[in-house]
């Protein structure tokens, strides 16, 4: 099965076109090193709760993702907000699968407690937040990589 893949970037200055997505890639060769993906969809959302919610339903529903990766808004900014949004997209939050890739980053990298990234479900897609800095976003994302796939099957009833 090759899994469709979706990343959302949150930036402010990227979705104003004044940054470049250094992390977009860099994602998507990690996951291809482990799973089946097809980059299907890509996106850019400004750091505002509605334009989140809207970007990652829109991937969800037109695009048909699997799997949902969001990059940036998970610090302790003020505009920091990907995760609130994220919580009200979601219909099941997965509170363990967030909880150990906080506790498996912040082994390599401290800092890394500090992300308040969510990991859920809508309908049968899986959504995972990632830092926007692409090395704490390969981080977090290696430190979960294995437990995406079957994350993916069960979600969608191809395991028991």
């Amino acid at each position: 099965m090759t899994w469709r893949l979706g990343i959302l970037w949150i930036s402010d200055r990227g979705f104003r076109g004044e940054r470049k997505d250094e992390s977009k890639d860099l994602i998507a060769s990690i996951l291809a090193e482990r799973l089946p993906v097809d980059f299907v969809a890509y996106g850019v959302a400004p750091d505002e709760i509605e334009a989140i919610k809207e970007a990652l339903i829109d991937m969800i529903e037109r695009d048909r993702v699997d799997l949902l990766i969001t990059t940036g808004g998970t610090g302790l900014g003020p505009r920091d907000v990907t995760p609130e949004a994220t919580l009200m997209v979601v219909d099941r939050v997965i509170p363990g699968f967030a909880e150990e890739m906080r506790r498996r980053a912040s082994q390599i990298s401290p800092n890394e407690l500090f992300t308040r990234a969510v990991i859920g479900t809508r309908k049968t897609t899986l959504l995972v937040n990632l830092p926007g800095a692409p090395r704490s976003a390969e981080i977090c994302l290696r430190a979960v990589l294995d437990f995406i796939e079957p994350a993916l099957e069960l979600i969608q009833g191809r395991r028991g």
